[in-house]
């Protein structure tokens, strides 16, 4: 199963307008994305609906799905999982078949199980935490994001690789995504020899660091992996230049935003984060990030990662022939998918096939992929 996407984002202002307006006159299928849209991650939410805003625009360009139109439903679950469950509900009143979220792997989880006793597809582009699909509640849970265990292992490797003899600390924001890819880092470090200088955490959004701060200081720590989100790790950067630190930071994919830079300035100068191949910098997207540019949006982050679920719920409900729950898990599962983020497979707990983490680093308020 194979349908080549479509790249046109032709009229997009017009476009994007009429899909964001549920209950629009010539809509047949509701679809949702459901992630943070205010709070400290409403960037990455923004990048969210931006992506899932865009493929509906143009699979609607291109005819829709089964001949009908789709219309978008969006809702903001703020990475909080009680809100998550009660927007995934909601979402489920409406009777929609399909939702691409949520971004927090804390929001994912509880809200999988309301997907999966409702019969809706569930496609997460961000949530990275191995439970998501390890404790899968049903079929039709996806992602077409990688895992933190694979991405733990690469960072804890190479921090054990890069900086032997150096003072190591890892903290984490106590989160499902945070502490997890914290754990997995902090695993794969010690099977490779390494043994860090110190173990904390934080609590997210706490705005003031100096007490964790000074505690690394004190431990004259060279290189801090922090496991969580953009605006922490920032205001950790900033808060350790303010002390006279040099220590460089290492995180994870949730630094892969300019929100981290807006929030860091200059003291995230050769901050280093693990991510996946960068989807932009494919020739076969040229045409697509052409598109969201002259829009005025910078398909960054989870953009094109959100863009692509929405593209194999759409390639599967054609192949299937039907929006059915069951036969479009199974068509998902079956399926060999052409995206934004290229060919992509399943395997049966719903994890993708696609490339590995590689290091990026940020150099005068942009990020690009790290200089072997």
């Amino acid at each position: 199963m194979r349908i080549s996407p479509r790249f046109s984002f032709a009229m997009i202002s017009g476009v994007l307008l009429a899909v964001a307006l549920p209950g629009a006159a010539l809509a047949d299928i509701v679809v949702g994305v459901a992630g943070p849209l205010a709070g400290a991650f409403a960037v990455l939410g923004d990048e969210m609906r931006n992506g899932a805003t865009a493929a509906i625009a143009d699979i609607n360009a291109a005819g829709g799905v089964l001949g009908q139109r789709l219309v978008l439903e969006v809702v903001d679950d703020a990475c909080d999982p009680k809100q998550a469950v009660a927007v995934a509900g909601q979402l489920a009143a409406k009777k929609i078949v399909f939702v691409a979220g949520h971004l927090c792997s804390s929001a994912s989880i509880p809200a999988s199980a309301v997907y999966a006793d409702a019969g809706i597809i569930q496609i997460s582009p961000a949530s990275t935490n191995p439970a998501y699909t390890d404790q899968r509640p049903g079929p039709g849970t996806f992602r077409v994001c990688r895992r933190d265990d694979e991405q733990g292992a690469v960072a804890g490797a190479f921090l054990a690789r890069t900086f032997p003899g150096k003072a190591i600390a890892i903290v984490d924001d106590k989160s499902a995504y945070g502490k997890g890819l914290a754990d997995e880092t902090r695993k794969a470090f010690n099977q490779a020899g390494g043994k860090q200088a110190l173990d904390d955490e934080y609590t997210p959004g706490a705005r003031d660091y100096t007490a964790l701060v000074s505690k690394l200081k004190a431990a004259r720590i060279d290189v801090l992996y922090v496991g969580g989100y953009s605006t922490d790790a920032g205001l950790l950067a900033r808060e350790m230049k303010d002390q006279g630190m040099t220590t460089l930071l290492v995180s994870g994919d949730a630094l892969v935003n300019d929100d981290f830079w807006k929030v860091a300035g200059d003291a995230g100068e050769g901050a280093l984060m693990t991510y996946p191949p960068d989807p932009r910098k494919n020739p076969d997207n040229a045409a697509l990030v052409e598109a969201f540019r002259k829009a005025g949006t910078e398909p960054e982050g989870y953009t094109l990662y959100t863009y692509a679920a929405v593209q194999v719920w759409a390639q599967a409900a054609a192949a299937a022939g039907s929006t059915d729950f069951a036969n479009v898990a199974a068509a998902i599962t079956a399926g060999d998918f052409k995206t934004a983020l290229g060919e992509l497979k399943f395997d049966d707990k719903g994890d993708v096939s696609a490339p590995g983490y590689v290091f990026y680093e940020w150099k005068g308020g942009k990020y690009d992929y790290r200089s072997p």
